[in-house]
């Protein structure tokens, strides 16, 4: 039976310039465990990675997607703005959440996601 998600990851061409994206712009912390090729971020009980292993797969082809979820979606847009984060797709509203779309230097899409108080 499966429990939950180990770990989501994003092929990436260039570890050091996706560092600099999901490190220096998105604030995420490196785990202590890391590999050239491999580097994990936890996050609230869940994993994402980083890889430019040779897994079969190529950066930015949108078919991943994921979505972090922020305190303060305007006060993080308007940093990531500021650092020069792309953003793909402006604020919106849904029934249960806020979000934008930024996009890492790939063009692997990071929904950027704050839940509505009725759904958090």
């Amino acid at each position: 039976m499966i429990t939950e998600i180990a770990f989501f990851a994003y092929p990436v061409s260039d570890m050091a310039r996706a560092r600099a994206f999901y490190e220096g712009i998105l604030g995420l912390k490196p785990d202590s465990e890391t590999s050239d090729v491999w580097l994990e971020y936890t996050l609230a009980g869940g994993t994402f990675a980083i890889t430019n292993a040779p897994i079969n797969r190529q950066p930015g082809l949108k078919g991943g997607l994921i979505a972090l979820e922020v305190d303060d979606l305007d006060q993080t847009m308007a940093q990531l703005r500021a650092a020069g984060a792309p953003i793909v797709w402006e604020t919106c509203d849904t029934p249960v959440c806020r979000m934008a779309v930024v996009t890492d230097p790939d063009g692997n899409d990071v929904v950027i996601h704050k839940r509505k108080p009725a759904h958090a």
